[in-house]
């Protein structure tokens, strides 16, 4: 537990450093792109701090060049600093208003352009998913996690819809990314971290154009099959592989 705290505190120090530059940044050259590069060197720091090691499946699924809406499933804080270290290329994330209220943090989070998203105000909600369209005009991907939360229990939850809109007005392709073992590492409502090793997995681009608002259910179906197909796959896998190096050394 003492060391836990002590990367809680550490990752905290690093965590308004970075946000004090990110800010900073905005005064100096008042780029979004720059600002989402600290934020990916803050992320990496905070994985190495932590000894987190992430393993990357299916990179070349990413569409370089042209804007994308990723979505991944939700089971940790630590998936955010999962995508932030490995995804490639600019992209503006779609998060919780909540996190808009943190000192520092949530300022940098403005100046790099991510969309704040009130879930509890449908009205709003719908505003948050225009500015991601617009930033998908400006040639920008999208970041988000459809469930809307972290799950509890490690099983991924119905997807909410907003960002399917968004993907079918748009004409985007969705990229189903599965994060495996983030909960491991740091439970939902918990301060204790676990070193340990997180796979990250990016399947294919799922083409939208055969898709409309009246049968989007659909497509939510689909991509969220995709995600726990891959999941399952690789939960087992590993599974399998424990079991089989335990035997080995018994």
């Amino acid at each position: 537990m003492f060391r836990s705290l002590l990367f809680v505190v550490a990752g905290i120090v690093v965590t308004a450093f970075m946000s004090g530059c990110a800010v900073a940044f905005a005064y100096i050259t008042p780029n979004e792109n720059t600002i989402h590069k600290v934020a990916k060197i803050w992320a990496h720091m905070l994985l190495t701090l932590t000894n987190t090691k992430v393993d990357v499946i299916g990179r070349e699924n990413i569409l370089f060049g042209k804007p994308q809406i990723f979505m991944a499933n939700h089971q940790s804080d630590f998936d955010i600093l999962i995508v932030l270290s490995y995804i490639p290329g600019q992209f503006r994330w779609i998060v919780k208003k909540e996190l808009f209220t943190i000192p520092l943090f949530g300022s940098a989070m403005r100046n790099a352009g991510y969309i704040e998203i009130d879930r509890q105000n449908r009205e709003r909600a719908m505003m948050s998913i225009d500015k991601a369209a617009q930033k998908i005009s400006e040639g920008k991907s999208v970041m988000s996690f459809p469930e809307g939360t972290r799950s509890k229990d490690g099983k991924i939850k119905p997807f909410k819809q907003g960002m399917f809109y968004l993907a079918i007005m748009s004409g985007v392709p969705i990229v189903p990314i599965t994060i495996i073992g983030a909960e491991k590492i740091m439970q939902k409502r918990s301060l204790r971290i676990r070193p340990g090793k997180i796979t990250m997995v990016i399947d294919k681009p799922v083409d939208v154009t055969g898709f409309s608002i009246e049968n989007r259910h659909e497509l939510i179906e689909n991509v969220r099959n995709i995600i726990i197909r891959n999941f399952e796959q690789y939960t087992a896998a590993e599974k399998g592989f424990i079991q089989t190096f335990e035997k080995e050394i018994s």
